[in-house]
């Protein structure tokens, strides 16, 4: 059973570095295109960020794997999404804080405030899934497989990840023009995120269990629907900071 799941940790870090390599392959065609493939080049050359959260992930299952062993249910679960909870953190904060004033004033002068919003919002979701992923194949290796349905958890964790990604890419947007940025962050970013975590583990209950949850649906269109809200109000809110 180790070897299966380590196949499996294998195979996720191989198809996001083959997803990497075929963007860096395409021609440029969009400001967003370009945007991204600058920060996934910036990422693939230094990979401070990967590796410092990929240390804190595994560490951080590791402690919880030595002081609770394999934990029930409702447990395994809530531990999953925090743990995802300051991943991301960790992950978005630098997104903005890395560029200083004289690279945004190029950026400035390439592409839209649009296109720039959407490009970072798009690389802190890929990032954000596949430590998503990461985190859930370290769960199962360290903590357990209580899942019963497995690949209805598999796809709320990359909606779940998304999730996540977007909201603090967009807090982290408005913290960067801001002094003391990360707990600006923090301060206006855990009020919001944690209903969202609550729905996000409500979600999950059913792949602990046959029982099906009533107005499942409804909750990931809900889910769903908040993700495209963010996107909206950072798209429109986001050009009146870009001119600042």
């Amino acid at each position: 059973m180790l070897f299966r799941y380590r196949k499996i940790l294998i195979t996720l870090i191989a198809s996001s570095q083959f997803i990497f390599a075929l963007l860096m392959q395409q021609k440029v065609a969009h400001p967003i295109i370009a945007l991204l493939r600058k920060d996934i080049l910036l990422e693939t050359r230094q990979q401070y960020t990967l590796y410092g959260i990929l240390l804190y992930v595994i560490s951080t299952i590791f402690v919880i794997y030595q002081s609770m062993g394999q934990p029930e249910d409702k447990v395994w679960d809530g531990l999953f999404w925090i743990t995802q909870l300051f991943v991301c953190v960790n992950a978005v904060a630098k997104s903005f804080l890395q560029d200083n004033k004289g690279r945004l004033l190029y950026f400035y002068t390439i592409a839209s405030a649009k296109d720039f919003i959407i490009s970072k919002m798009l690389f802190n979701l890929l990032l954000m899934v596949v430590m998503s992923l990461l985190s859930l194949a370290m769960f199962i290796l360290l903590l357990g497989n209580p899942l019963t349905n497995f690949l209805q958890f598999f796809g709320i964790t990359i909606l779940g990840g998304a999730s996540i990604s977007l909201v603090f890419t967009f807090l982290a947007a408005i913290a960067g023009k801001a002094q003391q940025s990360a707990a600006l962050m923090a301060i206006m970013g855990f009020p919001i995120i944690i209903p969202q975590i609550l729905l996000l583990m409500k979600i999950t209950t059913t792949a602990f269990s046959a029982v099906i949850l009533e107005g499942w649906w409804y909750l990931v269109f809900s889910l769903a629907g908040l993700d495209v809200l963010v996107i909206g109000l950072a798209v429109i809110l986001f050009p009146f900071l870009w001119k600042d």
